[in-house]
């Protein structure tokens, strides 16, 4: 028995999310789907993440088990043949069996894009936030830094959540206007349900000007889901990069190196 990871791309607009669910398109029955037609046998496949409806993913990973033949240098062009045009298989290769995408998982980044211009962008329809009013993107960034850190992220959890463990930690936040395109990126260890999305609510409200919002550092000691900003839509939002634990370098897959957060901070319950 084989255990293939493949690294995936897509575009999560036609999509209820990464995981199966009854009568909703998932990436993952997608993918599945494709791995049945191309080997003959439905196998049950396992993803790094969580993403949810309309989420977009640069780099994704996922594993599954087979008896198949089929090289896995062949794979990457054989499913993405038969793949729909918004879910592309990048890379694939056989991993050990004891390799978990999601639970080997050291860091992930995502990335979440504001559209900032009176004017709409149709080229960016359902990959940005077309968000109208005049974004200060550099007090964004000020008053993003003071997410950096371990610190418990309640406030920035949707409400709803069973997660107990709602601490993480943060290694880098950054926020870059390039014209009229806004760029948030964050890394951690792990992420809340609705995470990332409550932290761009948030720092949103900062750059549009909104005083009735307390400092970031009062409202993570808070602890209360109210005190924080609203929720950015979905389709903004790309889970761009993910690192695995430095032990599995010899497999093949990209590991997190502590240098690597030392440049660019100059920053299993839910781990998302």
């Amino acid at each position: 028995m084989r255990h293939v990871l493949l690294e995936l791309s897509f575009v999560g607009t036609a999509y209820h999310g990464w995981q199966v669910q009854d009568n909703a398109v998932s990436v993952q029955r997608t993918v599945q789907d494709a791995i049945e037609r191309i080997t003959g046998v439905r196998a049950g496949l396992t993803g790094c993440s969580r993403t949810d409806a309309g989420v977009h993913a640069r780099r994704f990973f996922c594993a599954f088990f087979t008896e198949s033949a089929i090289p896995a240098a062949q794979l990457p062009r054989a499913l993405t043949a038969v793949l729909p045009f918004d879910v592309a298989v990048r890379r694939a290769w056989e991993v050990p069996a004891s390799f978990h995408p999601r639970y080997s998982v050291a860091q992930k980044e995502y990335a979440y894009l504001i559209h900032n211009a009176p004017q709409r962008d149709p080229f960016l329809h359902e990959r940005a936030w077309e968000y109208r009013p005049p974004l200060d993107a550099e007090r964004m960034q000020a008053q993003g830094q003071a997410f950096l850190g371990k610190q418990d992220f309640a406030a920035f959890c949707a409400a709803g959540s069973s997660v107990r463990d709602t601490v993480r930690t943060v290694t880098n936040l950054t926020v870059e206007r390039r014209g009229d395109l806004v760029e948030l990126r964050v890394r951690a260890d792990g992420f809340l349900y609705n995470m990332v999305r409550i932290i761009v609510g948030t720092l949103v409200s900062f750059g549009a000007g909104e005083t009735r919002l307390a400092p970031v550092e009062e409202i993570l000691a808070s602890r209360d889901r109210r005190r924080s900003g609203p929720t950015a839509p979905a389709c903004g939002l790309y889970l761009d990069r993910v690192w695995y634990a430095p032990e599995w370098e010899t497999a093949g897959v990209p590991v997190q190196r502590p240098e690597e957060n030392e440049r660019t901070a100059e920053g299993e319950t839910d781990r998302r």
